[in-house]
């Protein structure tokens, strides 16, 4: 049975702390969320309230313009309540990489506020047809993550001969109304994220509404020129992080109690759970540590007017890669900690381990980015698109 909606089930929310008050829907109503394969719309309001819409969105456009390690922590704060509103809300960042739209694009999609929910999915890009000074968009998109919330989606296009995009997919931003969600999103961990299909039937792009993701902004301030890809991977790792930390945290408050019904000790006074949980305490920890080092070393870097140096955005990569990896391992081995009591249906470590391991899944996350940091740090060529 799903929960009930948080208005209906704490009436002086509007006295509450918007965070506060976020973070409690989220782990009230995680199982909701998986239900109906998608973060309750009342919810998504909640975020808008939280600033997490508005966290990246420029101050000239009315939003905060937070640092990266300030949105970081945000995300890791609201996935260590749920994995799957942690992922979508991690979509914020969108507004840094919208800014390589022309500024009046911006102006017309910020007119309201900057609390605009954006949903974007690439791959697979699909043919578009010029249409005057617009582009006639038609096709099918995986992976539509927070699409169900969205006021704007972006799709991957290509448009045949065009020589200004460098062979690259342009993104085509359209209102929400004019796509079609095609709920298909069945998948063992992070089912709230909503990834579903999304389709468009012949609409029509005005070519300022169309921009290649990780291309120079249009925008000033250090935010807008923090490496793309690299923010838009974190955002994601972050994730992992989140919930190994809950993992940790749910263990943490029923191990001494929990008995053995082979009279066995709790799992507390168990040697091999007392070595195991310090280890995850010191791999989580440690990943955490290297992940935020690096994201304020450029980030202070950028601030002094330094352009970066691909070891520095390898290394924003890497430590990427390395926290989603460290999350998902620091999860698994929590399940692993619990015995019986995590394989249940529903049970809190179960649910956290699924959401972890899909982390690394991503592809920006991909076993493939170490290899490429490698090639980067020995002065090799790493692949296209990295870092």
């Amino acid at each position: 049975m799903a929960t009930a909606p948080l208005e209906q089930t704490r009436p002086d929310d509007q006295f509450a702390d918007p965070m506060e008050q976020l973070l409690a829907a989220c782990r009230a109503r995680r199982a909701e969320f998986g239900e109906r394969q998608q973060i309750s719309a009342d919810v998504v309001e909640l975020m808008k309230r939280a600033g997490v819409y508005r966290a990246c969105v420029a101050k000239s456009l009315g939003g905060d313009e937070v640092s990266p390690a300030t949105f970081l922590r945000m995300i890791e704060r609201i996935a260590q309540a749920d994995g799957s509103a942690g992922w979508v809300a991690s979509f914020g960042v969108s507004a840094t990489y919208l800014g390589s739209l022309p500024l009046a694009s911006l102006q017309e999609m910020y007119a309201n506020g900057p609390d605009v929910v954006f949903s974007g999915m690439i791959f697979p890009p699909q043919p578009a047809t010029p249409v005057g000074n617009a582009l006639e968009v038609s096709g099918r998109w995986s992976w539509g993550s927070g699409s169900t919330g969205a006021d704007y989606i972006g799709v991957g296009i290509k448009v045949e001969g065009d020589p200004s995009t460098g062979g690259l997919p342009l993104v085509a931003v359209m209102p929400a109304h004019k796509a079609q969600i095609v709920r298909n999103w069945n998948v063992i961990g992070l089912k709230g994220t909503g990834s579903h299909d999304v389709v468009a039937d012949k609409v029509l792009v005005p070519r300022e509404w169309t921009f290649v993701r990780g291309s120079k902004s249009n925008l000033d301030g250090a935010l807008f020129r923090y490496p793309a890809m690299a923010l838009a991977a974190q955002v994601l790792a972050v994730v992992a992080l989140g919930v190994g930390r809950a993992a940790i945290e749910e263990l943490m408050d029923y191990a001494l109690g929990r008995t053995s019904i082979t009279g066995a000790p709790t799992l507390a006074n168990r040697p091999n759970v007392q070595t195991d949980l310090a280890r995850a305490e010191a791999t989580l920890r440690s990943a955490r540590a290297f992940f935020y080092e690096t994201t304020e070393e450029a980030f202070a870097a950028l601030e002094r007017g330094d352009e970066l140096t691909p070891k520095q955005v390898a290394l924003l990569r890497l430590g990427a890669s390395h926290a989603a990896r460290a999350g998902s391992d620091v999860a698994s081995a929590v399940y692993r900690m619990s015995g019986t009591t995590g394989i249940f249906e529903g049970h809190p470590v179960a649910h956290y381990m699924h959401d972890a391991m899909i982390v690394p899944q991503h592809a920006f996350l991909a076993d493939g980015t170490f290899e490429s940091a490698g090639k980067v740090f020995f002065g090799l060529t790493p692949p296209p698109g990295f870092p």
